[in-house]
């Protein structure tokens, strides 16, 4: 496999002497996430090809693989020793990669629960801009000293590297899973999720949709019928087809709408006043908004930062340059001096994140 690292090395290197722009990519199941520039996919740099487990060490719950290794392959040999990724990241398509996974930095209903997917990286490998093969973290949390490199790469887009290889912490699989519906109106929706996420039950998951609550709460049999019994709500049958639909998007709502948009809020804000359809995530944290008019994107991000939080322009049927919310200058600063360092020719991904670099 160093044979593939060293071609990769290779094109980052003859891309960054001609200042040629390089577009990172591994399955493309997220092609459509964040800026739309055009010909950037001119100058495709494949990175589906490094692919394979490393290392798996089942007793200490840590995997280490090859960023282009598919996210159903990870899960179907976590599955077989009873573990998982605990942050549940959506695949949206079965080429779906680890390196995305990581470079996108999206993390599904388990999220609010058990954490996000920065929360589960312990290192990574990596090449810059300058192709070098660099490393960061290790394989267990001490390993991480001063500033947490391996984290910074989760959600960077493929701008400050190409990932190559990424070690995770894993976790067991519940013992017993269910899910329960509860109709009841969005705002006392919002009020029950926060009231329990502040008491001892074992919430995994939560999805408010069409004046339907949906709770998914896993852990031990006892303790998950004693949580039943004090939620009440009806059991359903599917919970795992329905949480599945949640995270790949397959549900109804995700269909609707002219552009999908992602707010990140506080968990406790009332119901956002936007006109078409929503459904909440992660006990009132995370709100989607399907856009049937064609809404101002200013009005989107107003809304949203006074509920405290942002917006993404999640999917749109349009081509936009301006996917992510706008940074303050302070902030901007960070990101560009942080590019400058890892990517002092600007050829990783220009433009995916923010059009400034």
């Amino acid at each position: 496999m160093q044979d593939i690292v060293d071609q990769f090395a290779g094109i980052i290197r003859a891309a960054a002497e001609d200042k040629a722009p390089l577009c990172i990519r591994g399955g493309g199941s997220k092609d459509f996430y964040g800026n739309h520039i055009p010909g950037r996919n001119n100058g495709v740099l494949d990175a589906s090809a490094y692919a394979g487990i490393v290392d798996y060490e089942r007793t200490e719950l840590v995997l280490t693989a090859r960023a282009g290794t598919r996210l159903a392959d990870l899960e179907t040999e976590l599955r077989k020793h009873g573990q998982m990724m605990a942050f549940e990241p959506p695949h949206f398509e079965p080429a779906a990669t680890l390196g995305g996974c990581i470079a996108t930095g999206l993390s599904g209903p388990r999220r609010a629960s058990a954490g996000a997917v920065r929360d589960f990286v312990l290192g990574v490998r990596m090449l810059d801009g300058r192709g070098d093969d660099l490393r960061f973290g290790g394989q267990v949390m001490k390993n991480v000293a001063g500033y947490d490199v391996s984290r910074l790469m989760t959600g960077s887009m493929g701008t400050l590297g190409l990932l190559l290889e990424i070690s995770l912490k894993v976790l067991p699989l519940p013992a017993m899973e269910t899910t329960l519906r509860i109709p009841m109106v969005e705002a006392e929706a919002i009020e029950r999720m926060n009231l329990w996420a502040g008491k001892p039950l074992p919430v995994s998951a939560t999805c408010f949709c069409d004046g339907e609550l949906f709770v998914r709460l896993s852990g031990a049999e006892p303790a998950v019928r004693a949580a039943h019994a004090k939620l009440g709500g009806d059991e359903i049958d599917d919970g795992g087809v329905f949480w599945e639909s949640v995270r790949e998007q397959s549900h109804s709502f995700f269909q609707s709408g002219k552009s999908l948009w992602r707010l990140s809020i506080k968990s406790t804000a009332p119901p956002l006043p936007l006109p078409g359809k929503q459904l909440m995530e992660w006990g009132g944290a995370l709100r989607w908004w399907a856009d049937e008019t064609g809404v101002d994107a200013g009005v989107a991000r107003g809304i949203a930062k006074a509920a405290g939080g942002h917006a993404t322009l999640f999917r749109s049927h349009e081509s936009c340059a301006d996917v992510f919310h706008p940074l303050e200058p302070a902030m901007l600063a960070i990101h560009q001096r942080i590019k400058e360092k890892f990517d002092p020719m600007g050829i990783l991904n220009p433009g995916r994140m923010y059009p400034q670099y």
